[in-house]
């Protein structure tokens, strides 16, 4: 292995691979849209008013409710893979859809005790761990080789799509007719719009475009505990541990997450502290999802062609931008509070994209799945703890000033971390069988 910069390479769009798999890429992208992580995430800040109401907790005690949900999800994350090779995917999955469906049902039933809300959480990513984002990567994954990266990035822009609809949604459901009515909104989308389709297209045997060598059934791969790349160069997983520059990128990154949650959480209650009410603050707040999708597409097509850890600097130094529009502006800038919003939301998009790339690209593929997963349960810890401590400081301070000043700096200290990463390492290639 050398640190001398690798080969810049061109990237053609194989639509043939598009053609086959599109009805795959559309499951996905809707089931990453519904999951928990998605939908009740991007909710939860257009109903922490009403809940506040109804049921008279606290407003820091509400923001730490999402730690709880994401506490499931770690521990469901290291449990969904095993199931899926021992059930198979598409059981789990369609298993997981409908036990979330009836989670978000189960929550219309909380109260009064705030410790309800805090159990339903946990216990709804647990039952519903088959929708989480590795059951859909790993699909996709087995249906797309050339455009991986372009599939995964608008795979993962079903995150996009449920920050575009659900708080404008959420919002319509609340004003007509109470936040109830909002919960059994989010249990349909599950049930009607991704389950249906599971059914039908998971099971499909994955196939290639003619020139490409036939690849196995999706059923077969999911079944198969051998990782695809096991002969594949790269760093150690024991090595990697050991490297200051994997640990520099995981710090970056989680600092750059925790700020994320943190603001995805609490931008629709600041907007309302603003003055602005429930459906224009849901409006304004709207514009994260596009700008998501925007960040998430155009940083996965510049890391193919330019130095990722720049792309990414520039990138996940967007939002300390936002962070400071917020703070600034008033209720009646609506086209400076929705520059903001989309400058957050571009940042958010790119992490995760650039996540999974410099992950493989500075560590390679020996040991890629066990080194993301360290990455993805780190995130995951700081997505936790992140609206608990911001929580706790907006008890003491009263106000959200204090949760941008702090948002920003991680913002750009995190996107800093990056550019001592150097040029990316040159690994030896995998022997051919």
């Amino acid at each position: 292995m050398s640190d001398k910069p690798a080969p810049a390479t061109g990237v053609k769009l194989d639509l043939g691979e598009f053609r086959l798999g599109w009805r795959i890429l559309l499951v996905a992208t809707l089931g990453v849209a519904v999951n928990s992580n998605s939908s009740l995430l991007y909710a939860f800040g257009t109903l922490m008013l009403p809940l506040q109401q109804s049921f008279s907790w606290t407003r820091a005690d509400l923001q730490s409710a999402v730690s709880f949900l994401f506490m499931g999800s770690i521990i469901g994350s290291q449990i969904v893979g095993w199931l899926n090779l021992r059930f198979g995917m598409r059981r789990v999955t369609m298993v997981s859809l409908v036990c979330l469906g009836l989670g978000f049902l189960a929550l219309t039933r909380m109260g009064p005790s705030i410790v309800s809300l805090y159990a339903l959480l946990i216990a709804i990513s647990l039952a519903s761990m088959g929708t989480m984002q590795v059951t859909w990567t790993h699909l996709v994954n087995l249906w797309f080789e050339r455009n991986r990266g372009l599939a995964l990035a608008l795979v993962l822009s079903g995150t996009g799509l449920a920050a575009m609809v659900i708080p404008t949604a959420v919002s319509v459901c609340i004003a007509r007719w109470g936040w109830p009515s909002a919960l059994w909104f989010l249990a349909t989308l599950p049930v009607v719009l991704v389950l249906p389709l599971a059914y039908a297209w998971m099971d499909l045997p994955v196939r290639r475009p003619a020139q490409r060598h036939p690849a196995p059934e999706a059923s077969t791969a999911a079944a198969d505990p051998r990782p695809a790349a096991r002969n594949a160069a790269g760093v150690p997983f024991r090595r990697a541990l050991g490297m200051a520059r994997f640990w520099a990128l995981n710090l970056a990154l989680s600092m750059v997450v925790a700020a994320v949650v943190t603001l995805v959480t609490n931008t629709v209650p600041l907007l309302r502290d603003k003055g602005l009410d429930a459906p224009a603050a849901g409006s304004v707040f709207g514009s994260f999802g596009a700008s998501l999708i925007l960040g998430r597409v155009v940083v996965g097509y510049l890391v193919d062609r330019l130095w990722a850890p720049g792309v990414a600097a520039v990138a996940l130094a967007l939002p300390a931008l936002g962070c400071l529009l917020l703070a600034m502006l008033g209720p009646q800038d609506t086209a400076g509070l929705v520059l903001a919003v989309m400058l957050i939301g571009m940042g958010a998009g790119a992490e995760f994209d650039i996540a999974a790339f410099l992950v493989a690209r500075y560590f390679g593929m020996l040991d890629y799945g066990r080194l993301f997963g360290v990455h993805l349960g780190l995130i995951t810890l700081a997505s936790t703890l992140a609206p608990w401590l911001f929580g706790q400081l907006y008890r003491h301070t009263g106000s959200y000033d204090a949760m941008l000043a702090t948002c920003g700096p991680m913002f750009l200290i995190g996107a800093l971390m990056l550019l001592p990463l150097g040029a990316y390492p040159r690994f030896s290639p995998p022997p051919t069988a």
